[in-house]
C-alpha cells in the first residue's frame, strides 16, 4: 500500500537538531538519550518517530521534504530553533538555500530522488511499486515544500525557487511579509497577492496550511493554480485559527484540493494539551478523515500530513503510533470505520498522487 506523506520537516531537522534521516528511529533515540537531549518537553522535536529505514519498511513512496526558517521573534523556545532562524528576508533566504541543498545532498543517497516533475513521480512510483518493503534501497520521492515563504525575497524570486526545484510554497507559518498566519490575523499584503501571480505563472502549487483566515480567502480569490492544505486538520474537533473551518473544507475540496490530517493529539482534540494529557487512538484521525469525507461528500479530498517530529513526537500522537510505519495502521482503523478499500487506498496516498500528477510540470 502506497503512502504520501505531504509535511516532514526533513532539513529543518537535520540542520537545526542534527537528526538525520538516513539514520533509524532507533538509532536518533539512542543518540539523543545518550547525549541528554530531551526534545520532547518544550515541543521542539518531539521524540523522534521518523527514519528513513522506517519510511521505507512502512510503506512511504513520497514525503513533502519541508523547507522552513524559523522567524527569530518566535524562536524562543530552544537553542535549536536558533540555528535556522531569521530576522530579515536574506536572512531567511539563506537559511532556504541551506535546506535546499541539504535536500539535493540527500538525493544523492541510493534510492531517494526529487520530484520535481510528472516523470520523476512515475519513476519513483513505478520504481516503488516493484520493491518490497525489505530492500534498504527502496525509492522515495521528495517533493520540496516551503513553509512560510520570507525566503522568497521578492515575488519575482518566486521563479528562481522554482528552477531550483520547489514546488509547493505555503505564504505563512505565523506573519510573513506576504500574509497573515496562525495566531496573527491579516490579509494578504500587497506583496502577498504579486507572489501568488508570480506562483501561479511559473507553477507552483499553492499551500494553505498557517493562512489566517482572511488570508486564506483572498488567496483562494487571487490564485487559480492548484491547492492543498499540506497540514491541517478540522476546526470542529480542534477549535482554533491553525485548523480549517468547514466552509474552508469545503472550499479547497470545490478546487480539487487535497488536506493533510495531522496526528498530533493537540491537534486531534480540543481538550488534550501537554499539561492535561490523556490517551489518544486512532479513531480521533479517523474521525477528521470522515469529517472532511462527509463535508465533501467523497474520500478524494483528505490524505497524511504527518508533521512527525516537526514540533511533536511519539508521547504527543495516538497510543497506536511509535513510529512513522505505524501510519499504516490507519488503513485497518479505516476499514473498521466501513471505508471501501478503494477510499482507504485514497486517503493513504492515492489523492495526494492524483494532486501531484495534475499539478506537477510535464518535463
Amino acid at each position: 500500500m502506497l503512502i504520501i506523506d505531504a509535511h516532514e520537516d526533513i532539513a529543518y531537522n537535520a540542520l537545526a537538531m542534527g537528526r538525520d534521516i538516513r539514520h533509524s528511529v532507533h538509532e536518533t533515540r539512542l543518540r539523543e538519550e545518550r547525549e541528554g537531549v530531551n526534545l520532547g518537553e518544550d515541543g521542539t522535536g518531539g521524540i523522534a518517530m521518523s527514519g528513513l529505514p522506517e519510511l521505507r519498511r512502512g510503506g512511504f513512496g513520497v514525503v513533502f521534504g519541508v523547507i522552513f526558517a524559523f522567524p527569530m521573534h518566535a524562536a524562543t523556545c530552544c537553542d535549536s530553533c536558533y540555528a535556522q532562524s531569521y530576522t530579515n528576508a536574506e536572512e531567511a533566504y539563506a537559511v532556504a538555500q541551506q535546506q535546499m541543498a541539504y535536500y539535493n545532498m540527500l538525493a544523492q543517497e541510493p534510492g531517494i530522488s526529487l520530484v520535481r516533475t510528472q516523470q520523476d513521480l512515475a519513476r519513483v512510483l513505478t520504481a516503488w511499486e516493484h520493491s518490497s518493503p525489505a530492500e534498504p534501497e527502496r525509492p522515495l520521492g521528495i517533493v520540496p515544500l516551503m513553509e512560510g515563504a520570507d525566503p522568497i525575497r521578492t515575488p519575482e524570486e518566486a521563479a528562481q525557487w522554482y528552477a531550483a526545484g520547489l514546488r509547493i510554497v505555503g505564504p505563512a507559518w505565523q506573519q510573513t511579509r506576504y500574509s497573515g498566519g496562525t495566531a496573527a490575523p491579516g490579509p494578504l499584503t500587497p506583496d502577498g497577492k504579486s507572489l501568488l501571480r508570480e506562483m501561479e505563472r511559473v507553477g507552483l502549487i499553492l499551500d494553505t496550511t498557517h493562512l489566517a483566515e482572511e488570508s486564506f480567502w483572498q488567496a483562494l480569490e487571487h490564485f487559480q493554480g492548484a491547492v492543498i492544505a499540506s497540514h491541517s486538520n478540522c476546526r470542529v474537533f480542534a477549535p482554533g485559527d491553525r485548523q480549517l473551518s468547514d466552509a474552508m473544507i469545503r472550499a479547497l475540496a470545490e478546487r480539487d484540493g487535497v488536506i493533510g490530517i495531522v496526528p498530533f493529539n493537540k491537534f486531534l482534540t480540543a481538550d488534550w494539551t501537554r499539561e492535561r494529557r490523556f490517551p489518544v487512538t486512532l479513531n480521533q484521525i479517523v474521525l477528521h478523515i470522515d469529517h472532511v469525507c462527509q463535508l465533501t461528500g467523497d474520500a478524494l479530498h483528505v490524505g497524511i500530513g504527518s508533521d512527525i517530529d516537526g514540533g511533536f513526537g511519539r508521547d504527543e500522537t495516538p497510543l497506536e503510533l511509535d513510529t512513522v510505519v505505524d501510519i499504516a495502521r490507519l488503513a485497518d482503523a479505516l476499514r473498521t470505520r466501513g471505508y471501501t478499500e478503494e477510499a482507504v487506498l485514497n486517503v493513504m496516498g492515492g489523492n495526494w498522487r492524483r494532486l501531484l500528477e495534475r499539478a506537477l510540470p510535464s518535463d
